[in-house]
């Protein structure tokens, strides 16, 4: 999608996050709004495990962005 001075080789998030504040878009709160919803849509650990988060963390943004599931059971149960 952005793709970098080598072909083949997009833009790494240190490359492309300075262009983006030059321009003037805040990334941060869109980070943290896009993890926000994310949360709120998925069970938090799943969402921990995807991102490569510790599950507190996304538990944290789960209670900042008004969720109220409180548990997931990530083992199926097999009969």
């Amino acid at each position: 999608m952005f793709p970098g001075r080598r072909a083949g080789q997009p833009l790494t998030t240190r490359t492309i996050a300075p262009l983006i504040r030059d321009l003037g878009v805040p990334t941060v709160p869109g980070r943290l709004a896009a993890l926000h919803q994310l949360v709120l849509q998925s069970p938090a650990p799943v969402v921990a495990q995807a991102l490569g988060f510790h599950h507190t963390t996304t538990h944290r943004h789960h209670a900042a962005a008004g969720g109220t599931r409180n548990r997931y059971s990530p083992s199926r149960n097999t009969l």
